[in-house]
């Protein structure tokens, strides 16, 4: 068999590993402590927040067929969330989710998503990789410049500014990368001991500095203590996603109280996760992955497509079964 090296256990990536396990020494290299990249949740206390992608549809039957056992072991339900559009604070759009189209949820968390996708693939966590040579074979190093191993091909599932950084050569091998551009996205979570009162589970927002509000503890089979969690616009992330995270934090608590009426100062818990590559920064056509034989490398992820969980997961699966046809 052939030995494998995937960068990154983010959807992509484990769809990718799962692909090829049968016919390659796969190792998933993790810089993180869990799986799933932005399909993640963050426990703190007695609080619960899905603090990346907040649910996913499944368009393609491809897809829908992949997730079915999912949804037969509990593993992802529907979320029947009583949905609201606000533009320029005033509520354009009521209605409530059901099964057309469907919007699904990881449970108890959106976490479980990847922890299902990673069972049975070897998975090193906390193992960031920061730069690969070429030698006989491939040549993986940490931060200390300590070899975390040799493989005859590596695939990377990071944002592709990440994959410039540590693989050699690689805008002269696909030169179209650097059109990949990706957006930051801040993500604001709030813990109260008692409900509030709002009129809805999840809200899409239009004409502020927070694009996304979901009552968190609203999805299917969660814990039953009051969460928030709210996402800025891409455009304003990007503009401050180096800003300190204290300022960014305040901005965020009174950008909210325009458009709901929330105390924040009364939440138990306050926490905020900066992503710097959260998003795309449109749509892309053309490509779903790269694979260049000749060098013996891969790259899958998201951003090749739209930035869904759907299309991570279709572009680290038809790679891997591109791969495939070509090892035979």
């Amino acid at each position: 068999m052939v030995n494998v090296a995937v960068i990154g256990a983010g959807i992509s990536g484990l769809a990718l590993a799962n692909t090829i396990k049968n016919k390659a020494e796969v190792v998933i290299y993790e810089k993180s402590r869990g799986f799933g990249g932005r399909v993640a949740t963050r426990r703190v206390d007695d609080f619960s927040f899905d603090h990346g992608a907040q649910f996913f549809k499944a368009k393609t039957v491809e897809f829908q067929n992949y997730i079915q056992p999912m949804l037969d072991q509990n593993i992802i339900e529907l979320w029947k969330a009583q949905f609201i559009e606000i533009v320029n604070g005033e509520i354009t759009n009521k209605r409530t989710w059901s099964n057309d189209p469907s919007n699904y949820v990881g449970t108890p968390s959106m976490n479980s998503i990847g922890k299902y996708m990673a069972n049975g693939l070897n998975v090193q966590l906390s193992k960031k990789v920061e730069k690969i040579s070429k030698e006989n074979r491939w040549v993986l190093y940490d931060e200390n410049n300590e070899i975390l191993g040799e493989y005859d091909w590596v695939f990377s599932s990071i944002p592709p500014l990440q994959a410039q950084q540590i693989f050699p050569g690689l805008k002269v091998i696909f030169p179209g990368i650097p059109e990949y551009q990706m957006l930051a996205c801040f993500s604001l979570m709030l813990g109260y001991e008692q409900p509030l009162e709002l009129e809805f589970d999840a809200a899409l927002i239009k004409g502020f500095d927070i694009s996304w509000i979901s009552v968190n503890s609203s999805k299917p089979s969660r814990d039953k203590n009051y969460t928030l969690l709210v996402h800025s616009t891409n455009i304003w992330a990007q503009e401050n996603i180096d800003k300190d995270r204290d300022w960014v934090k305040d901005y965020l608590c009174d950008e909210l109280k325009k458009i709901i009426p929330i105390k924040t100062e009364e939440a138990q818990y306050i926490g905020l996760q900066g992503w710097r590559y959260a998003n795309i920064m449109k749509q892309q056509k053309g490509f779903e992955y790269f694979l260049n034989n000749e060098n013996q490398i891969g790259l899958c992820g998201d951003w090749f497509i739209q930035g869904r969980i759907e299309a991570a997961y279709l572009s680290g699966a038809h790679l891997g079964k591109e791969f495939l046809s070509y090892i035979g």
